[in-house]
């Protein structure tokens, strides 16, 4: 068809087409995303590169090896890929592979009612606790150094596991999907020269992880019993029970997210330190 003969029609059709496809692909990431596939994928990425590499160079040994491959690499891509391609058509089933359903934001509401419990809770027995929820960012690399768990969240298991001098209880809970993924995990420490001295390894390690993840951690101090909350490389310290909820249902619900926060009475943020 010549250029010319292009309507406003077709140009909002191909337009339309090709953000249907971007979405599509968006959303095939985020159900991957803290996978072993990410890396899976990344490999056959590399693999396409050096495939045009080859050729263009005129390796033609290895571009027809990397060609047979690729070719008969779809069979493989399914067998590889199979949970993941399982979880996006159940999923897709559902109804929830663009949208988050009422349901999941119920389970998402008992997930906050748990884990508020069991903070308060140990927060009152001087109970040390570092909980680290998973958003966006995917933290499967973080799980594997834990005891995977994959366990239904309550606020009674939540507070076992962190009793003192159990075999889970130092280290971190790692929550995926409304589940307790692993425990006893490890969480990078921030490196931050800012940090008040007085704060310890749980807090840094809160701090680190809110610095190369999106997740939303929760620390109850073994020494004062006082709740605190990092998020994108920020520390909400010294938080009261009423504020600490408030904090955590503005970051985990939907239904609380155009609502305005009253930020707590210290924050620590990047090179701003008040001690």
């Amino acid at each position: 068809m010549p250029f010319s003969q292009f309507t406003i029609l077709d140009y909002l059709s191909n337009i339309l087409d090709i953000l249907l496809v971007w979405l599509v692909i968006y959303k095939l990431i985020k159900v991957i995303r803290g996978t072993k596939a990410v890396q899976l994928l990344k490999g056959i990425f590399v693999i396409v590169i050096v495939r045009f590499l080859s050729e263009f160079l005129g390796f033609n040994t290895l571009s027809w090896m990397l060609e047979k491959a690729l070719t008969w690499g779809f069979l493989a891509v399914i067998i590889i890929f199979q949970p993941e391609l399982r979880r996006a058509l159940e999923q897709l089933g559902r109804g929830r592979l663009f949208t988050r359903s009422n349901q999941e934001e119920e389970e998402r509401k008992k997930m906050v009612e748990a884990i508020v419990k069991a903070t308060n809770y140990m927060a009152k027995r001087r109970i040390g606790a570092l909980i680290s929820i998973e958003r966006d960012t995917g933290m499967g690399d973080y799980i594997e150094t834990g005891i995977s768990l994959d366990s239904n969240l309550s606020s009674e298991l939540l507070i076992n596991i962190f009793i003192p001098n159990t075999p889970l209880h130092d280290g971190a809970v790692i929550i995926q999907k409304q589940k307790i993924a692993a425990a006893a995990c490890y969480l990078p420490l921030s490196e931050s020269p800012f940090i008040s001295k007085e704060l310890g390894t749980r807090h840094r390690a809160a701090l680190g992880i809110s610095e190369v993840t999106d997740s939303v951690t929760i620390v109850v101090s073994e020494e004062t019993g006082s709740i605190s909350i990092t998020k994108n490389g920020e520390l909400y310290r010294d938080l009261s029970p009423g504020a600490f909820e408030e904090l955590l249902s503005h970051e985990l619900l939907l239904t609380t997210k155009t609502k305005q926060f009253s930020s707590p009475r210290w924050t620590f943020r990047g090179k701003k330190s008040n001690g």
